[in-house]
């Protein structure tokens, strides 16, 4: 059986990274026909993701279901059983963002279930497979990653063959997916399988626009930068806000060198600032870690811990005199989190930088550098 729990403070809570703790297999009532079920993942920093069960006369819409393989998919199951619900009934799936340990498990459920898949207007993952070749056209990724390929390797079962190099706009490859993750998910089931790439949403909501799920009223509320597609939902009628990975109680999110805009950390900052002017949020309801309610205070560290990164880089810079994205990375981060996320991350931050005529940059060969100005 659930258990119906006080919303935990944040500010009484150990330390330590609640993001980072393994999760609980305890369901939790944190509203009135609210679950938070946790569902297992080992990504770096994080070691679980909430999934939020939402029930209505027809069944349940369940918000980011989690990593895409057979092990979450049965904890899934495993928490739903808590309830007293088979996943069965589950209609609908909302996904915050199109990163995997958020929208993996919602294919096999709009297969398995015929569910519904709702996402913000413009979500898509790095698999979708677009089938018009008006859509492909438009949404053409110049990375070099061709997700038909990925699907016939992942389908296949023979030899893997040789898929094409992602490239970074900053320069450099991007390593996903590799030999050895596709030899992994070879050995799921089919289903699986299928969902990890048939998850196109079939329900897609703009912001500001209002969508019924679990019973409730909710506004949808666009806030890119950790990706372009990011969409917190808000519930004004008892102030509870669904803010995925925008807002996290202990952490700051990944800020996305990789999306479509311009400036990802200015659109991050802005939607900061949007969901803090949100009127009557009372209860946040985080992607990872702990429910909280100090929302502008989490708003106002997250936003600091940034435009200190940005002091820091110019400070670098001025040490280095000009460098590379992944040479401020390494000043930047340190060695156990360099790779391709460090470099987004850096590569959004100065650009940021160069786009408010703080730094400078110039292609050599393939690779951007940067210098600090003044």
């Amino acid at each position: 059986m659930s258990e119906s729990a006080p919303v935990p403070d944040s500010s009484a809570l150990p330390a330590e990274r609640q993001e980072k703790l393994p999760a609980s297999d305890q369901v939790t009532e944190v509203a009135p026909g609210i679950y938070r079920l946790q569902l297992p993942i080992n990504l770096p920093g994080l070691g679980h993701v909430n999934c939020y069960a939402l029930e209505d006369g027809d069944g349940f819409t369940v918000v980011d279901p989690g990593l895409p393989d057979p092990a979450s998919a049965d904890a899934l199951e495993h928490r739903m059983a808590q309830i007293g619900a088979p996943v069965s009934r589950i209609h609908t799936v909302f996904v915050t963002h199109s990163h995997p340990d958020h929208f993996g498990g919602a294919g096999r459920l709009r297969i398995g279930n015929q569910a519904d898949i709702v996402a913000h207007e413009h979500f898509s993952t790095l698999l979708t497979r677009f089938d018009d070749d008006r859509e492909l056209e438009l949404r053409r990724r110049d990375d070099g990653f061709d997700p038909h390929a990925f699907f016939d390797a992942l389908m296949g079962d023979g030899e893997i063959p040789e898929l094409p190099t992602r490239f970074s706009p900053w320069g450099g490859t991007v390593p996903f997916p590799t030999r050895d993750e596709i030899m992994w998910m070879r050995g799921w089931d089919e289903l699986t399988r299928r969902g990890l790439v048939e998850n196109e949403p079939n329900v897609r909501v703009a912001d500001a626009e209002v969508i019924v799920l679990g019973g409730r009223e909710w506004v949808g509320v666009h806030t890119p930068g950790h990706t372009g597609d990011h969409l917190c939902l808000f519930d004004p009628a008892d102030g509870i806000l669904l803010s995925g990975d925008h807002v996290l109680p202990t952490i700051t999110p990944h800020i996305s060198g990789m999306t479509q805009s311009t400036d990802s950390l200015a659109d991050f900052f802005a939607a900061l600032h949007k969901v803090a002017d949100l009127d009557g949020v009372r209860l946040i309801l985080p992607a990872h870690g702990h429910p909280f309610t100090d929302l502008s205070e989490r708003v106002d560290a997250i936003e600091r811990h940034h435009e200190d990164r940005l002091d820091e880089l110019v400070r670098i810079g001025i040490e280095l005199s000009e460098a590379s994205v992944i040479e401020f990375s390494h000043r930047l981060f340190h060695e156990r989190s360099w790779g391709a996320m460090a470099e987004s991350e850096t590569y959004a931050h100065l650009e940021h930088l160069r786009l408010a005529g703080r730094a400078r940059s110039r292609r050599d060969g393939g690779t951007l550098r940067y210098a600090i100005e003044g």
